[in-house]
């Protein structure tokens, strides 16, 4: 058992930057995959950021590269994302995911793990 949970959310207007944390528990050693996924109403969840924390290796949706940066402390469990001139279409609840597969995986389905979210709000 493996249990997340996010914390940071909050609002901010456009440009402007939010800071989430993952902290996780329970059985983390087996973990391969550490991501960040997101939803807005109506739509279905989509990958946003991936690390692998043995490697180190990450991978990015087209949308927030060069805005969004995913880094992790193995020491303290922990998996943050760094949120940078924020748009309005980056609004959803994000949630934080973990996987037993490797290679930094982008599906879902492939996630064994969430936390419930935290909400991101981005105003005009």
């Amino acid at each position: 058992q493996v249990q997340l949970v996010e914390s940071g959310g909050g609002s901010v207007q456009t440009g402007g930057s939010l800071s989430l944390l993952c902290t996780a528990s329970g059985r983390t050693r087996d973990i391969l995959t550490m991501a960040w996924f997101r939803q807005a109403p109506g739509k279905a969840r989509e990958f946003v950021a991936g690390l692998s924390p043995s490697s180190g290796m990450t991978g990015y949706r087209e949308s927030v590269k060069g805005r969004f940066t995913i880094s992790g402390d193995n020491s303290k469990n922990t998996v943050s994302l760094q949120m940078t001139w924020l748009r309005p279409e980056d609004t959803a609840v994000y949630y934080c995911a973990a996987s037993w597969l490797g290679n930094v995986q982008r599906a879902p389905s492939t996630f064994d793990y969430w936390g419930k979210g935290t909400q991101v709000t981005v105003s005009s």
